[in-house]
């Protein structure tokens, strides 16, 4: 009788183990996605940037470029002149440009379309990295295709 009633109680931990891993988040278990950031040394609205897409699970390493060289990194990554900004990532073979956020860089790995990746042209105020989004200006998120143009991919409404 005691065997039976171990063999219940550990049956039931057991039951409660497996729901407890099976309601845990699947990014708990991914490893962290990494991107490669090129910026200038002095931006501190890219620091911010990279702050955040590390809180969203991105693992990121970061080349300090100078503005030239930073220009040029762009033009070679394939970004379209009127979609630059003040930083660029690289993340499993796309290009990520400006103050993307981390949910539409995710989206993108998902849907894994043919392009050369999202940007963010200019610094909106309120894209993430550029101060609180309550207070956000309207936005958009284009998708840069490999031909260069580019489409819309994600609006952000002002706030």
């Amino acid at each position: 009788m005691n065997h039976l009633a171990l063999t219940r109680r550990a049956s039931l931990f057991a039951i409660a183990a497996v729901v407890a891993v099976g309601l845990r988040p699947a990014a708990a278990d991914a490893a962290p996605t990494a991107i490669h950031v090129a910026k200038d040394p002095n931006c501190g609205c890219c620091t911010a940037w990279i702050e955040i897409i590390e809180a969203d699970g991105f693992a990121a390493t970061v080349e300090l470029l100078d503005y030239d060289a930073l220009q040029a990194h762009k033009v070679t990554s394939g970004v379209p002149e009127n979609m630059a900004s003040c930083h660029t990532a690289h993340v499993e073979g796309y290009v990520i440009e400006g103050h993307v956020p981390p949910a539409d860089i995710r989206r993108l790995l998902a849907d894994r379309p043919e392009a050369v990746g999202l940007a963010v042209p200019d610094m909106p105020y309120g894209s993430p990295g550029m101060g609180p989004e309550a207070e956000r200006e309207a936005y958009v998120v284009y998708l840069i295709r490999q031909d260069g143009s580019a489409e819309v991919f994600q609006s952000y409404p002002p706030v």
